[in-house]
């Protein structure tokens, strides 16, 4: 499981090419790809944040697909604040302001006019979300901590759903199911003989396996938050408001 042969971390991130292309001299077509494929991948916590004031599921995904068809195919970027540079904050402040101008003219485009950007059957059939999450946080967030704990959960769930296809590729898909709930756990909370027993191995490889996919995990999640960002030295940051998300709604 280690990372030999991986590219390099912050090279050209989908966010920086967003960005990029909000510029005179922007590779725009590439930037318009990079952006469609952020809208796709973090499109669930505008979904939530529009649910919690107050829309209903059907109405909510109307709103949902309005908005992101509106950031596609309008100079949204380039009037936008990018001053902090990330995705997720300007994000919100998009759907924010979006949801004002909704509230104001009472009326949506009916998904764009028959154009399906999000594959709704598809997410709810996998929906809820895999991360651990209290039923109270849920129903008492506030639309923009809900935000923000949505998109920590997207984040985080990404960088699963990677290791996963990477220990199945390997032929490690048992091992992966067997550990990926321990990935973030803290030593003491882990009892690595019955672990041993349930995988029929050795209790020292449980050690060593775990402490690789561990490595894998951190290096997955650090990959997918700079695609978010457009400093590098904002990951970590970034990484640790996500974590307080998560906190907050275990």
């Amino acid at each position: 499981m280690n990372v030999e042969g991986e590219p390099r971390l912050f090279t050209t991130t989908r966010w920086s090419l967003v960005l990029a292309g909000a510029n005179p001299d922007g590779d725009t077509q590439r930037s318009a790809e990079a952006l469609a494929e952020l809208c796709r991948t973090y499109w669930r916590p505008v979904f939530s944040y529009v649910c919690r004031h107050g829309y209903s599921p059907e109405d909510a995904q109307d709103i949902t697909q309005d908005f992101f068809l509106m950031i596609l195919k309008t100079n949204w970027l380039q009037q936008a604040d990018q001053s902090r540079g990330r995705f997720r904050s300007l994000l919100l402040k998009s759907v924010q302001n979006f949801l004002h101008n909704v509230a104001d003219t009472k009326q949506t485009l009916k998904r764009g006019g028959g154009v399906e950007f999000v594959r709704w059957d598809a997410w709810m059939a996998e929906a809820p979300s895999q991360i651990s999450m209290s039923s109270r946080a849920l129903g008492s967030l506030p639309p923009d901590r809900l935000f923000d704990l949505r998109w920590a959960a997207t984040v985080v769930e990404q960088a699963l759903s990677r290791l996963r296809e990477e220990c199945e590729g390997k032929g490690r898909l048992r091992l992966f199911e067997g550990l990926r709930d321990y990935l973030a756990a803290e030593h003491a909370d882990i009892s690595y003989a019955n672990l041993a027993i349930s995988l029929g191995v050795a209790e020292t490889v449980v050690k060593k396996q775990l402490h690789n996919l561990r490595e894998r995990y951190r290096w997955l999640l650090r990959d997918e938050v700079a695609h978010t960002v457009s400093d590098p030295g904002d990951v970590d940051d970034e990484i640790r408001h996500l974590c307080a998300a998560l906190a907050a709604a275990a």
